[in-house]
């Protein structure tokens, strides 16, 4: 039986050199793809202390040894770099059909080197690559951009590129494919963007096949019936999209409110999932190869918003909306679309915005410098400015940097809700204890995904945790961040993980690849990938001074609501944090581990 081989080019932007190469099975063993090869290329090949927006950065695409199958949810994938926003290693994962064209064509990875000396984008037809000039793209949006290179090369090509936000190196600025899907946090569009490279489109034809293809079907089929039998992959999500979290988050008291002064957004309703089905719904949308369909295409079909696209999602709705104290879905939903227009991540945009109308609150951001007033609940204000930011145009370019730049050139850089520099997502942790740990240690700063105990401290999935108890959450959150890593390198989405486990991933992947995975090693090789992204960021500068939380969250009790009287007790939970991950007291893994897991 033969064996799953993934091959890489290498693109060097400087002299257009192309370099197909097979990636040696041992990575792929210790590895997989996507998140896990992309993290290993940069430890191996970047410099971790050079600026992320020179040459010297490397951008990498890397799709999973699932993407392109028929594995419920397989066209993911990953853009890994240093983040120009937090100055740690980052990976930025994505849905929609992009990959699984990737895929199709016989690529795996793509590694983007040095700069281009103009705007170029690459075209992929099959085993056909080509470097070609993007300056007629150049200052167009992601939605132009896209029409643009289907009328040029056929409908039949598949599109990721950076709009405007990317172009003019917006610290918080992502790359968009297939339109409406977003590889959103951590700045990787300004990385693109800062190599002069616009797009990658991509046209695949070859079909993917299973090496095993009857334990293949076996494991499909065990996988797909979980996720259609489970309440949230099967009836929360395709139903209400994931905007049914704001009702629910809000109710546990821990949907962050005005820059996350409370936990409580009494509007909440008017933004949620179940409001956005009953008003600017117009039909569900699915990424390729997907039973769950969480995606929105919605319209808002009349007034001064009058606009459509898809979304907005949870994160979105959240930081538009009760970060910023705005209760109306139409303004969200605009300001939405520009982002996916103009490439720019909504988390970090909307809690950039809210960061600064706490500014505007305390007096450290004036009128004159804003061009406006800046109040809680401006509509107006959270779609011009993201406009703005997009555009670095006036204040925009304050915004652009992100929260953390923006507090800091203002005065008050304790309101930046942010870990590591990057802003924390739509869950309080001080109603969520573990959620909280995995914010101060996510190797790549505030990020949900990476380590969802949103799950267990108040989904219970898989059980129910003590959403306010700090004992034993350490190996709660060692366990999810290990097993998300794997599945951000398998090429799945992370939302099957609310119906399947390891073993199902594992079973999956030993079907397609050929290799005997046992659930133990792939386990393993999720602790390997977050160990070598501790260790790029350690090289980078970071110690344990920098796994933490900001001062609100660690010192002023929640207000209000069911989590009141709360903070975030960081510090009973840190080292046994590091112990149980086998790292000594400052958070460095010790040689042992290192050689246990053989990096």
């Amino acid at each position: 039986m033969s064996q799953y081989k993934a091959t890489m080019l290498r693109v060097n932007l400087e002299t257009g050199d192309i370099k197909k190469s097979t990636i040696p099975d041992d990575l792929t063993r210790k590895y997989l793809g996507g998140r896990g090869i992309g993290a290993k290329i940069l430890y191996d090949e970047v410099d971790p202390t050079i600026d992320p927006l020179s040459p010297k950065n490397k951008l990498i695409f890397a799709a999973g040894p699932l993407t392109g199958t028929a594995a419920p949810t397989g066209g993911r994938y990953e853009v890994s770099c240093k983040s120009p926003l937090t100055g740690t290693i980052t990976g930025a994962n994505s849905g929609g059909e992009w990959a699984a064209y990737l895929r199709r064509a016989g690529v795996d990875v793509i590694v983007f080197e040095n700069k281009a000396k103009k705007p170029v984008y690459l075209q992929i037809t099959d085993d056909k690559y080509e470097l070609k000039s993007a300056e007629k793209l150049w200052g167009k949006d992601t939605h132009t951009t896209t029409d643009m290179l289907q009328k040029e090369l056929g409908k039949d090509y598949r599109v990721a590129c950076i709009g405007p936000a990317g172009e003019k190196l917006s610290r918080i600025a992502c790359v968009i494919n297939d339109k409406h899907r977003a590889a959103g946090r951590g700045g990787t569009g300004a990385v693109m963007g800062s190599k002069n490279l616009k797009a990658i489109a991509v046209k695949g034809t070859k079909k993917i096949e299973p090496v095993n293809k009857e334990a293949f079907k076996k494991a499909h089929d065990t996988a797909l019936k979980m996720i259609k039998e489970h309440s949230v992959t099967g009836q929360g999500l395709p139903t209400y999209g994931t905007a049914i979290l704001v009702n629910i988050i809000n109710e546990n008291g821990i949907f962050p409110t005005r820059n996350f002064q409370t936990g409580v957004f009494p509007e909440a309703d008017k933004i949620s999932g179940e409001t956005m089905e009953k008003t600017i719904l117009t039909k569900r949308a699915a990424c390729f190869a997907c039973p769950i369909g969480c995606g929105r295409v919605t319209e808002i079909k009349s007034g001064k918003y009058k606009s459509a696209g898809e979304g907005p999602e949870y994160e979105t709705v959240w930081a538009y909306g009760a970060q910023c104290g705005v209760g109306d879905l139409a303004p969200i939903s605009k300001a939405n679309y520009l982002c996916n227009e103009l490439g720019l991540d909504t988390i970090s945009m909307g809690s950039t915005i809210g960061c600064a109308m706490e500014l505007y609150q305390r007096g450290k951001l004036k009128k004159d410098k804003i061009g406006r007033e800046l109040n809680w609940g401006d509509g107006d204000a959270i779609v011009e400015l993201t406009e703005k930011a997009g555009k670095r145009e006036g204040f925009g370019n304050d915004l652009a940097e992100g929260s953390l730049r923006l507090a800091e050139k203002y005065g008050a850089p304790e309101l930046s809700m942010s870990s590591k520099g990057q802003e924390l997502p739509a869950y309080d942790p001080r109603g969520a204890k573990g959620h909280g740990l995995h914010y101060a240690t996510c190797t790549s700063g505030g990020n949900h995904v990476r380590g969802y105990m949103i799950s267990p401290e108040i989904l219970g999935i898989p059980e129910k945790l003590d959403r306010f108890a700090t004992e034993g959450k350490e190996v709660w959150v060692k366990n999810f961040q290990d097993l998300t890593a794997v599945i951000d390198s398998i090429g799945m989405c992370l939302f099957t993980s609310f119906a399947i486990g390891a073993p199902e991933y594992t079973a999956l992947l030993a079907a397609a690849t050929g290799i005997n995975f046992t659930v133990e090693e792939v386990m393993k090789i999720g602790e390997r990938i977050w160990n070598v992204e501790r260790l790029f960021n350690i090289k980078a500068g970071f110690t344990a001074e920098d796994d933490t939380l900001p001062k609100r969250l660690l010192k002023e009790p929640m207000p209000e609501g069911p989590a009141k009287g709360h903070v975030v007790e960081l510090d009973k939970m840190l080292p046994k944090y590091y112990k149980v991950r086998g790292w000594d007291e400052n958070g460095v893994p010790t040689k042992e581990k290192i050689k246990e897991l053989g990096i």
